[in-house]
């Protein structure tokens, strides 16, 4: 039996065949059509006589154009055609198959490739077209903006210029293009920016901004807001810089005027308190080791009695003159000279090498000054006193060093004015503290800091208590437990006095007060020292009126302690102060004895009852030889001037029992000091008394 031949392949393989393939994306109805009408056309085909290469060729086009292009279909369905005995017949109709299957292939890719060329040539065309519309735009804006725009290269070369940057340069074209970026240098330029120019163009960093100064090619200065990028190629390389340049000349220049006359005197043009306090405290932000500087702080003598006779417009002349001499004798050394404000100024020192440095400018102040100066029709004369400070930056702060440079100033107006004294450390300290005495003085007393000891005075002829001084201490927050010698005299000054006496007296007479109520007539009298202030004042005596109201104390009980220099003659007010409260059953007495002028004549106009000899008249007599013999004498001949007068003798500082039998031997009444007892609380007088009464 011969074997037969399909006339067209089984429609289910076919339909596998194509299923397998691109149609299982296919939707089931699209691909059944197309299954049936490759089928229809294959049989067509194949039933013609001759063979319908067509419709066969037809068929294949149909798979290509529903996207059934695999070679592996196309051999597939080869397969499925040919069978059987009659191969040329199933040959012929494959390869018509495979042909029409080829050519619309083919065709088709031919038609991609010029959709593909058509859309790459529009591209094109269109790239080219933005690149020039881009172009245009960018050489529009290149040419027409306000602001300085340079292109260079990475080597530092300038390739194009701007009409706005040639302007800013007063420069041409030629002028530009081609120069180095490195010859634009200038020696006013900001720190940091050429570091920053290399980072740039080595790719380290993008961009950088300044303010920079240029030459014009005539030769002045634009001042530059620069603002420099770096481009990079499409691989990141970078290729080119470009800079903006804004002119801020006149901004700048404006920035200048305003910064100078905030930083100098308009009246003589140097440099002023806030100019000069930036440049000291630069000195200290990063000191080199062992770095020094010096001050010379500088006070006129005698312009205040000028400017008050010969009026403030010549006292104005007088300053600019003087500033103009000091400016041209220390500048040239590199000193910078500034006026503080009246008739201070200062002299800055830096990377001082030394005191000697620092004295030799005082000295060149000073020879400035030596001869007179003319001003509107006369020849003023006019010195200065000079305080010279010279330290290591690491050993002070700014602040502490004017302080401490007007501290020394003040010393040399003290010591003769014309002169120049130099800083004190020890002096210096002393004087701090007395200023921050005075400063934190005004509300110690509210803050309950001052307290008061009482030191003993004693009988000599059986050394039993007699008397107690009230002395005030200050127990200040920063400088410990003070003595009363160590603000007293600044409370004079200040006027802090009265409150502060005031007090004192209050305290004293009310802690009397209470001993007697304890210890009845064992208990001592109190001593209280008056200051000069107190004692001219004219509230004096119903103050003491009232306190001893207040305290109930018996006006017997008080003794006020003043000093010779508290009445200067019978006609003082004051003295009738004191003759009141004499009136009133207070006691007097002179303290201090022999260390004022001791005019004796003033002791028969006060109503006084006693007399305290200084002590330093008998703690000074410590050595052998005849000062300590006329030293006695002394003491004796005071003891015997006062019983004369009729007052009772008190010696102050008495140290040990030989100076104690000696100041008794002579009659002297009282005696005080340490061998009789320390200054000491309420509480161990109260003990004392006491133990005297076991």
């Amino acid at each position: 039996m011969s074997p037969t031949v399909s006339q067209t392949p089984d429609p289910d393989q076919w339909a596998r065949l194509l299923r397998g393939s691109q149609g299982a994306a296919m939707h089931p109805g699209a691909l059944n059509r197309l299954v049936s009408r490759t089928v229809e056309l294959l049989h067509d085909a194949q039933r013609a006589r001759p063979l319908d290469t067509g419709a066969a060729a037809e068929a294949g086009a149909l798979l290509v154009e529903a996207h059934f292009t695999d070679p592996e279909l196309l051999s597939r369905a080869i397969g499925l055609l040919v069978n059987g005995e009659r191969r040329q017949q199933a040959a012929e109709l494959a390869g018509a198959f495979a042909s029409g299957w080829a050519s619309a292939l083919r065709e088709r890719t031919l038609q991609e490739q010029e959709a593909i060329r058509l859309a790459a040539d529009s591209a094109r065309r269109e790239a080219e077209r933005a690149l020039r519309e881009s172009e245009a735009r960018f050489r529009a804006l290149f040419e027409s903006a306000a602001i300085g725009i340079g292109i260079g290269d990475v080597e530092g070369n300038i390739l194009a210029a701007n009409k706005a940057l040639q302007d800013i340069f007063g420069a041409r074209p030629e002028d530009m293009q081609g120069r180095r970026v490195n010859d634009l240098v200038h020696p006013e330029d900001t720190p940091g920016v050429w570091e920053a120019y290399e980072e740039l163009v080595s790719g380290k960093r993008e961009h950088f901004s300044f303010d920079k100064p240029y030459y014009r090619q005539d030769g002045e200065v634009v001042w530059t807001h620069l603002t420099c990028s770096l481009i990079r190629d499409d691989d990141g390389t970078p290729v080119y810089q470009v800079a903006m340049l804004e002119d801020i000349t006149d901004r700048y220049r404006l920035q200048e005027r305003l910064r100078h006359q905030a930083t100098h005197d308009p009246l003589t043009g140097l440099p002023n308190r806030s100019a000069f306090f930036e440049q000291l405290e630069a000195i200290f932000e990063d000191p080199a080791p062992g770095a020094r500087f010096g001050l010379c702080y500088v006070d006129l003598d005698g312009f205040k009695v000028v400017n008050d006779s010969l009026g403030h417009e010549t006292g104005d002349q007088l300053l600019a003159a003087v500033a103009l001499r000091l400016e041209a004798a220390l500048r040239p050394l590199g000193h910078l000279v500034a006026r503080l404000g009246g008739d201070e100024f200062v002299v800055l020192l830096e990377d001082c090498r030394g005191e000697q440095e620092a004295v030799a400018a005082a000295k060149t102040v000073l020879a400035a000054l030596a001869k007179p100066v003319p001003v509107d029709g006369h020849r003023l004369a006019v010195g200065a006193s000079v305080g010279v400070l010279e330290r290591p930056v690491a050993a002070t702060t700014p602040m502490a060093a004017v302080r401490a440079a007007d501290l020394t100033l003040y010393r040399a107006k003290e010591e003769g004015r014309g002169r120049w004294t130099l800083f004190d450390p020890q002096r210096n300290a002393r004087a701090v503290s007395r200023y921050a005495v005075s400063v934190r003085m005004p509300v110690a007393l509210d803050r309950g800091e001052f307290f008061i000891d009482y030191q003993p005075l004693c009988s000599l002829a059986d050394g039993s208590l007699s008397a107690v001084e009230a002395l005030v201490r200050w127990r200040h927050p920063q400088l410990g437990v003070l003595g009363p010698d160590e603000f007293i005299g600044t409370a004079e000054e200040t006027g802090l006095i009265m409150p502060l006496g005031r007090w004192v007296l209050e305290q004293a007479c009310g802690q009397a007060a209470d001993w007697v109520s304890r210890f009845g007539d064992r208990a001592p009298q109190v001593n209280v020292n008056l200051a000069v202030r107190q004692v001219r004042n004219a509230g004096l005596v119903p103050d003491i009126d009232r306190i001893l109201r207040g305290t109930g104390l018996d006006p017997k009980r008080l003794t006020l302690e003043i000093t010779e220099s508290a009445v200067v003659g019978p006609e003082d007010e004051s003295l009738r102060a004191l003759h009141s409260l004499v009136d009133m059953g207070v006691s007097l007495a002179v303290d201090d004895f022999g260390t004022g002028w001791s005019n004796l004549a003033y002791l028969r106009d006060l109503p006084v009852s006693g007399l305290k000899i200084a002590g330093s008249f008998v703690s000074d007599l410590k050595e052998s030889g005849r000062e300590q013999v006329l030293g006695w004498r002394i003491i004796g001949g005071l003891v015997s001037l006062a019983h004369t007068l009729g007052l009772t003798v008190t010696a102050e500082g008495v140290e040990n029992a030989d100076h104690a039998d000696r100041l008794r031997a002579m009659g002297c009444d009282q005696a005080q000091g340490w061998h009789f007892g320390r200054p000491m609380r309420p509480e161990e007088i109260a003990r004392r008394i006491i133990a005297a009464d076991g």
